[in-house]
């Protein structure tokens, strides 16, 4: 099956019969304007500025903000795509009458100036002197809009977060609201090799280490010769010494092991923390007409997802959209078990185009009249629509009882002990492997195989064909025998011929178990949690806890005939540290009574 929008009524107009219908009037240029910006403190930032040509009047600007090459030097005589990362929606969006302006952020590409971190504050600035500068030229229509995927599509946020009256729409795509939690930490356990992989590609790329680049497949072309020089830089002098100082750009394993608790300042800076890097953070800052498209995937990375919908519920008195497809980090997959290609089909930079045509341009696009939430429902293979979010409010609670299965009632008290096995993983083709920049392309394939190996509990068959949408819950009562522990929580659909599919997941370090209200500029539709030291707290060996861990968001239709499953683990080697290091813990579950184990998920009938 496809992703495609093809006959979806989930939109009145659909962004392909949108994108079918967009006139292109406007040629792209052979090459772009560039140049270097002076900040403030004197850091030169280099700047792409691509135009329609054509345009007889002002236009305006689409700001992407990269720290992954706005454009590449390229080998002469070679086709090779100067522009991997910003691309597509350069030329897309150029002939359609807008300006895309590329830029590398400090301490990357061509740009002078370190790395403190990742989306730095010293970064947030910067957009705001760009934008500035935008706005002031005569070719600008005084409007400015941001996007991107990943690091470009949070930087959308950071520059929305600076007030600048310029900026009037956002698109955010697969991007993250709380680098801890979305990303690093999720659940409070930190991912043991993505800090790795992403040092790696930076180090890559701040230092021109192009033998080191071609190991990523996104940058795999030998023709790729470093970032390109600005038109200033002839002879690339300029160019070298930028790269002399990103030499002192921050290490990320390094770095990220300084945040072990969310929003705890750096010894060294009080005013800095994982929330420095955050977009929640700042999102006060965002002004309320500011408009908004929040995307991600249901295989985005450890949270993503979260971060879209937290993106969306937080800035409520926007206007945003939320959308959330079949996805891994940056679409580059379709990720349903029933896909009839690996790549996407859908229509997003028609769904953009439309975006910015409604709140930039101020094109008839009838936009107002489609539902706030759309997303694609797995198994079913079709897109659906909302009012909000989340969709389904109702919950079926399914509880852990004896003979490893889940019940409609408690039943009575008992319980099923297990040894946390620390040299049990999920695999190498999961959601996490994209967001490392490995070019994962398959998901869960072993799942069944894997999925074996754990403790878990099944419902009977079920009677109707049942769609989940949104976050379920693991509300579990258990007794460790160490005072700190990492539960993994995994929901597999158990198909009438015994195959076994890969749903969704939750994770959580039981010192995290404390649950708060979630702040205003970080709302949820799950259990929030602080994640801080003064909330942690170490378990009593022995002594029963009640932990509710979320599950990822998902859309899966379960088919009549197909039962339920509930898998728990105590560790995921492939992918997590060891909690506690180097001493497994006896977990044990608790069913029935009252203290009930159960599994809730918002399920209703799909007819």
């Amino acid at each position: 099956m496809s992703d495609s929008d093809y006959g979806s009524t989930a939109w009145q107009v659909t962004p392909s019969q949108y994108a079918a219908e967009r006139e292109a009037h406007y040629a792209m240029p052979a090459s772009p304007e560039s140049r270097y910006l002076t900040m403030r403190d004197g850091c030169r930032i280099a700047i792409d500025v691509w135009r329609p040509e054509g345009a007889a009047g002002a236009v305006p600007a689409i700001l992407v903000l990269t720290p992954y090459y706005r454009r590449f030097a390229v080998v002469p005589g070679s086709d090779a795509d100067a522009i991997p990362n910003a691309g597509k929606f350069v030329r897309y969006l150029v002939p359609r009458g807008y300006a895309v302006v590329v830029v590398d952020v400090r301490g990357t590409g061509a740009s002078f100036g370190t790395r403190d971190a990742f989306r730095s504050p010293k970064e947030r600035e910067d957009s705001r002197e760009i934008t500035d500068w935008v706005v002031a030229q005569p070719w600008s229509d005084g409007q400015v809009g941001a996007t991107g995927i990943s690091y470009p599509g949070a930087a959308s946020d950071f520059l929305a977060s600076t007030g600048h009256p310029a900026v009037k729409a956002i698109a955010p795509l697969f991007a993250v609201w709380d680098t801890y939690a979305d990303n690093y930490y999720p659940g409070g356990i930190l991912l043991k090799q993505l800090a790795k992989s992403y040092d790696d590609l930076m180090v890559a790329m701040d230092h021109d280490r192009r033998d080191l680049l071609r190991n990523y497949v996104y940058y795999a072309n030998p023709d790729l010769a470093g970032p390109h020089p600005v038109d200033e830089d002839a002879d690339g002098t300029l160019l070298a010494a930028a790269l002399r100082e990103h030499l002192g750009n921050f290490r990320q394993p390094d770095f990220m092991g300084e945040f072990r608790f969310r929003e705890e300042a750096l010894p060294y800076d009080p005013s800095f923390s994982s929330a420095s890097f955050s977009p929640y953070s700042v999102s006060e800052g965002i002004r309320k007409d500011v408009a908004v498209l929040a995307v991600s995937g249901w295989m985005d990375g450890a949270g993503y997802a979260n971060g879209a919908i937290s993106r969306f519920l937080t800035l409520r008195e926007n206007k945003v959209h939320l959308m959330l497809g079949p996805w891994d980090h940056g679409a580059r997959c379709n990720v349903s078990p029933w896909r009839r290609e690996q790549t996407s089909d859908f229509a997003l930079l028609g769904a953009l185009l439309r975006f910015f045509d409604h709140y930039l341009l101020r094109r008839d696009t009838r936009l107002e009249a489609e539902q706030p939430v759309h997303y694609f429902s797995l198994h079913e293979e079709a897109w659906r629509s909302a009012p909000s979010w989340p969709p389904v409010e109702s919950s079926t609670r399914l509880s852990l009882a004896p003979g490893a299965t889940l019940a409609t009632t408690p039943g009575e008290a008992g319980a099923e002990s297990m040894r946390a096995d620390f040299a049990w993983g999920s695999g190498n083709g999961t959601r996490y492997e994209r967001i490392a920049g490995i070019n994962s392309t398959t998901y869960y394939a072993d799942w069944q195989k894997r999925e074996a190996a754990l403790p878990s509990w099944t419902s009977a068959p079920l009677e109707q064909d049942m769609e989940l949408t949104g976050h379920g819950l693991a509300d579990l009562w258990l007794r460790s025998s160490e005072p700190d522990a990492a539960i993994f929580a995994y929901v597999s659909e158990v198909e009438a011929d015994g195959t076994v599919r890969y749903v969704t997941e939750g994770l959580l370090r039981a010192l995290h178990r404390k649950e708060s209200a979630a702040p205003a500029t970080y709302r949820t539709s799950w259990p929030f949690r602080s994640f801080r030291r003064e909330d942690a707290a170490p378990l009593v060996p022995g002594q029963a806890e009640r932990i509710r861990i979320p599950l990822l968001p998902i859309s899966w239709v379960f088919r009549a005939g197909s039962r339920i499953r509930l898998s728990i683990s105590g560790m995921d080697a492939d992918h997590c540290v060891q909690v506690p290091h180097g001493r497994p813990p006896e977990l044990t579950l608790l069913r029935g009574g009252d203290q009930a184990s159960a599994l809730e998920l918002p399920l209703r009938p799909r007819h």
